[in-house]
């Protein structure tokens, strides 16, 4: 009996506060549809970790350490990249890259939208280690398997933090993007219609696509590799044409199975004492820095672009250059369909919000070159 008793006074009030945390991130899930599926066990896994003496996570017991579920998933899953990369596949499996094949111009809108990343790194580094600093700023992605690769293979010490923030704000892109887009554009600009003139794009076509893109991203960014790699390989199971039951399985069985593990192992780098810090905060504040300035910056870029068009493009499209997938180009459409019914945004969106999703890779590739 005394040692039940022993385990509440081990209950402390950093840990009841990452109860509420948890709780938090629950309540978005459930009430709100905030990435469910993400944020949900998150929630649940840093309640778990917070419990006194949780045998969620490993501990040591008289100078013996009792291996956690949670410690060991995360040592067999995340601290070597396997889940992340993995859920790469179900990624890759599930994106259409038809529209950007058809305008392969919508190309730059990607790269300019990584903008807040650099402009991060540059802030961040007044205040973290520089390898830490590169690892806050690619939270701007809005990506979070590359959020995590990136920490990892820098080896930041605020790992917990960063993929929380990651994976926070890609929850809550539907908030911060529309207010950002208004504020950066006209309501003349917003209406702006974009026709789709839709074009065959060839099998080929699609085929050598994932390949050629992953050939020549190994050879800018060789530390890019695996997660280009492994995004292309779903990608050409899903039009290769001959695999469509493991391209079914990799979006739906496969996708929702890792992001299960991912979510709740998550959940292990953060217990209270290596979360509650300030650090932590300023690391969420920079990662909204980072957010806001890529959404910015691909909004900016189409202005600047519009300058020197005839036919003028929506700026609001520049906004999809996040890798959010396909939750930034949906946003944009709907924010087009609100000011004007007739203004179908949704193919061109998608089109750079797939461009966003390899350029954030890129991004993430770079970085790692520069900084390992």
């Amino acid at each position: 009996m005394e040692i039940l008793y022993e385990n509440f006074l081990d209950l402390t009030l950093p840990m009841v506060i990452m109860w509420a945390i948890g709780g938090l991130l629950i309540y978005l899930a459930i009430a709100k549809d905030m990435e469910p599926t993400l944020l949900l066990p998150i929630g649940f896994g840093a309640i778990m970790v917070n419990l006194p003496n949780s045998g969620a996570v490993t501990q040591i017991v008289d100078g013996v350490a009792e291996h956690g579920a949670l410690s060991v998933l995360f040592d067999a899953g995340i601290s070597n990249e396997l889940f992340p990369l993995i859920l790469f596949i179900g990624i890759g499996a599930m994106i259409d890259f038809g529209p950007l094949l058809t305008n392969p111009k919508l190309m730059i809108f990607g790269a300019a939208a990584q903008f807040g990343i650099f402009f991060t790194l540059c802030l961040a580094s007044m205040f973290f280690d520089i390898n830490d600093a590169a690892s806050i700023a690619i939270i701007g992605a809005a990506d979070g398997p590359t959020s995590i690769v990136v920490a990892l293979k820098l080896g930041s010490k605020y790992l917990g933090a960063i993929m929380v923030a990651a994976y926070s704000y890609m929850a809550l892109v539907p908030i911060i993007q529309p207010p950002i887009i208004r504020l950066l554009t006209t309501k003349k600009e917003r209406m702006i219609r974009m026709p789709y003139q839709p074009k065959e794009v060839k099998k080929i076509t699609k085929i050598l696509f994932p390949i050629i893109i992953t050939v020549i991203t190994g050879l800018i960014a060789p530390a890019s590799v695996s997660l280009i790699g492994f995004l292309m390989f779903g990608n050409l199971i899903r039009e290769c044409g001959v695999l469509n039951s493991l391209s079914e399985t990799a979006q739906k069985v496969l996708a929702n199975l890792i992001t299960i593990f991912l979510g709740i192992t998550i959940a292990s780098q953060m217990q209270a004492e290596n979360f509650l810090r300030k650090e932590t905060l300023l690391i969420l504040g920079l990662g909204l820095v980072a957010f806001i300035f890529d959404t910015a910056g691909g909004v900016l870029f189409a202005k600047f672009l519009n300058l020197f068009l005839k036919t003028k493009i929506n700026p609001m499209i520049g906004a999809a250059g996040i890798s959010a997938f396909p939750m930034s180009g949906r946003i944009v459409h709907k924010m087009g369909l609100q000011e004007d019914p007739q203004n179908f945004l949704l193919m061109h969106s998608i089109g750079v919000n797939v461009s966003g999703q390899i350029a954030s890779v890129i991004a993430g590739g770079l970085i790692l070159k520069f900084f390992m």
